[in-house]
This record gives C-alpha cells, structure tokens and sequence, in this order.
C-alpha cells in the first residue's frame, strides 16, 4: 500500500503535472517549423521548466505579483522598470490559479462569513462602476487594479494552507518592506524627491504612487507589524529574528521620514498592539504610550513642514484641507446615497461638491470618506461591517492559538499577531491614509481568513484526537 496513491476527490484517473508543458513544447515546435526564429530554441528550452514551477509554486506567483504591485518593487529600483515583472507575475498567477481550480482540483476553495461580506462590498462596487459621474474613469481604474485585488484576494486566502505558507509571507513582506526603507532612507539623504523640502518619496521623477509622501508612509506601515512579530515570536529561527531586528528600525526611521501623520499614527498603534500584550501594568503601559507620541512626533519633526507646521496659526492648511475634502465626500454621498460617485471618482467631483476651491481638485486623504464618496452610505456601511468581522476573527483566532494546549507551529503564532497588529494599525492610520481601494486591507483580510480556517481546520481535528 505504500505505494499506492490517494484517489482523487472527483474519482478521475490523475493527470501527470507533465502533460502541460510537453503540449506546450510541441505547441512551439510547430511555430518553429512554421516561423522559424532563433529566439524560438531558447522559448522551447525553457518554458517546460517555466511551466512546471508555475504549476508547482502557485502561492510563491500570487505573492510575488500582490508584493511587486503593493510595494511597487519595479518603480523602487527602475532598472528592471522594462522587464515587465508584475504582468508576467500576473499572467503567471492566474495560470496557475485556472490550473489548480478548475482542471487539477488541487485548491478546494472554502468559505467564510469574512468572504460573504467583502464579496457584497465588491457587487456595490461593480454596481456602481455603470453608475459613476464619470465611467471611463472607474472603469480604467478598475480593469488596471480593482479587479485583481478582487482576484488576488479569494486567492491568498484559498493558497495559504500551510504554516511555510504564512512564513513565506512574513519574511517576504518583510524584505520588501526592508528594500523600500533602505531607498527612502537613501533618498531622504541624498535629498532626491523631497517633498516641500522635507518629506521623503520614492520614484517621483518617474510618476511613481510612491511619490506621494502619505503612500510611501502607508507602503512602509504595512511589514511594521510582520517584523515586529518577527523579532517577538519564539521559534522562528535566526535568520527570521535578524531580520526582524534590521527591518524594524529602517522602516521606523523611513516613516519617520515622510512626516506622514497618518503613518505615524499608524507605526505607532503597531508597537502599541505589541507593547499591550506583553506589559503586565496597563498604567506603566499608557504612560509609555504618551511618552512614545511626544518622542515619534518630535523625531518626525512635524512642526517643521511647510503644510501642517508650526509656521501656519489656527488650524493649519494641511488640516484645513482634509476638513474640506471630508466636507466634499459627504456631499458626493449625500448626492449618491446608495452608489456614491463611483470608483477612483472622488478627485474628478472635487470641484463640484468642495466648499473651498483653490483652483485645485484633491485627494480625499481618509479611508472611510473616501469608501463614503465612492461607494455610498451603503457601501460605507457594508465596509464597516467587514472591517469589524476581521478584528473579531483575527482576535478570537489569536486567542484560540494561545489557548490551545497543543503546541502550535511558530509561523502561525507569529502571523496570527502580525495580522491582529497589522489590521489594527491600519485601520486607526485609515482616518488619514487613503487605503480602501488599495491593496494593505484586502492583504489582511486574506491572511486573516486563512489563519483562521487553518486554525479551523488543525487545531479543533488536533483537540479531537
């Protein structure tokens, strides 16, 4: 019997992984013969391989196409700009996705109430793709990016299946997180991109998303907690910890160097998270807090930028203009109380509902207003409710872990507190980060749902044996 295989669940002989490629190859010999081409033996070389480890490393693909779109790897070191990486990522991952789900039947989807409720948040978005004031634009945004967070979101969630798994995503998230504080850090001292000759960016010259301060501070926030738990968490081996230790304070010091309150805001609550399940004495605790917002303010230097500063009295423009972008999104919801203005539509109705224009449209610079302008008191609403179903799961799945009188593989602890630190950092960073169409929430949801049906689906068949 040790020989013998497990039938698979639909009862269909197996289909060996080689089939694939041995067409594939046979599909370019015959454009050989009919358009010969010398480029053409290095294509037939090659891609059997290619091939293969597409079909074998879906998860590696998914994670690798989400890290270089959020992360923007491509604009953070332009001279692999050309090479395309994120579309052959893309086309890589869905490939394999189309594989796994619908020919080989290795990936069982599963369901959770989280997936219900994103999914009803994603229908209100389409929905009002049709019914935006300016449809060329919701529909661009959506066919560039929306659509494969969409994808990308079922298929992180359904892909982590195992405790290498969610290592494999900590310690990359991390990496990036490293390369892209290291740049900015090289920028801000090299003064290249400087934003109102403090504020650091990344790729600006280049139209880079990162050349907005407050992006780079929320692409910079978002491995904060997975290095964080890297360092913290027992057992997750050397190289794991050092990373960790080098991680953290570059990303530490490159938010710092944005200026971004919303990101430090952000940095911030991550340690806070951290620092509030290891410190015994809640008063030592706040205490150290208050001490901490006074110092990370002071560090960043707030009061030295030309927005926001000190130099402005009253209350300052930078504050000013986030009144009167929240004043507009209201506006665009109250006008579309059921479908919003539409996705990606907030800047172009800037003109027509702000209380204040200075010849300019602008960003909405809030999550929640900016979900509110786009989708809706109702899309608003469902979105709410989604975010609240993941720090429900994500603290019941961390307290189930730690309860749980099985020992549990490191990875998985490690990730359960990143993701806990990770949504609630974003989540307190996205009343003045712009994040709900992007890609740091959707991550986390994905990791959330996963940490939680393995939790599901190891912990309580442990407990029963």
């Amino acid at each position: 019997m040790a020989d013998s295989q497990l039938p698979l669940p639909s009862g269909e002989p197996h289909k060996p992984a080689w089939r694939l490629p041995v067409l594939a190859s046979l599909a370019l010999a015959l454009c050989w013969y009919v358009f010969p081409h010398p480029a053409l033996i290095a294509v037939i070389g090659i891609l059997p391989f290619a091939l293969l480890f597409t079909l074998k490393q879906p998860f590696l693909l998914v994670l690798g196409f989400v890290i270089f779109s959020f992360f923007r790897i491509h604009e953070v070191f332009p001279q692999i700009y050309n090479f395309k990486i994120p579309l052959l990522l893309s086309m890589a991952s869905l490939g394999a996705l189309f594989w796994h789900l619908l020919l080989s039947a290795e990936i069982t989807p599963y369901w959770r109430p989280e997936l219900t409720a994103i999914s009803v948040f994603f229908l209100l978005v389409f929905i009002g793709i049709p019914l935006a004031s300016n449809r060329p634009v919701a529909i661009a945004y959506f066919s560039a990016i929306y659509w494969k967070i969409i994808v990308m979101t079922f298929a992180i969630a359904w892909l982590s299946r195992r405790a290498q798994d969610f290592a494999l995503a900590s310690r990359l998230i991390t990496i990036s997180g490293l390369l892209v504080g290291i740049v900015a850090l090289s920028n801000k001292a090299q003064g290249i991109g400087l934003v109102e000759g403090t504020r650091v960016t990344i790729g600006r010259a280049i139209g880079s998303v990162l050349g907005d301060p407050n992006d780079l501070a929320l692409v910079l926030m978002f491995p904060v907690a997975f290095a964080l738990s890297l360092v913290l968490s027992k057992g997750v081996g050397r190289f794991n910890t050092a990373l960790g230790i080098v991680s953290t304070p570059v990303l530490f010091f490159a938010i710092i160097a944005t200026q971004s309150r919303g990101g430090l805001l952000g940095i911030l609550s991550i340690f806070a998270v951290f620092a509030y399940r290891r410190i015994t004495s809640k008063t030592l605790f706040f205490g150290l807090s208050g001490a901490a917002i006074m110092l990370v303010f002071l560090l960043a230097d707030i009061s030295g930028r030309s927005s926001g500063g000190v130099s402005e009295t009253g209350i300052d423009e930078s504050a000013m203009g986030r009144l009167y972008a929240w004043e507009a999104a209201t506006g665009m919801a109250q006008h579309n109380p059921l479908s919003g203005v539409g996705l990606n539509n907030f800047y172009a109705n800037y003109f027509y509902y702000s209380p204040h224009w200075d010849g300019l449209n602008h960003a909405v610079h809030s999550t929640w207003f900016g979900v509110l302008a786009e989708t809706g008191f109702l899309g608003l609403g469902v979105f709410l409710v989604t975010i609240g179903m993941l720090i429900k799961t994500a603290l019941q799945t961390l307290e189930r872990i730690e309860a749980h009188h099985l020992p549990v593989d490191p990875a998985i602890n490690a990730s359960a507190h990143a993701v806990l630190a990770g949504l609630l950092g974003t989540v307190i960073s996205a009343t003045f980060l712009t994040q709900g169409f992007t890609w740091p929430i959707y991550i986390l949801l994905a990791l959330v749902v996963a940490l939680a049906h393995w939790v599901d689906s190891h912990l309580t068949s442990e407990s029963l044996l």
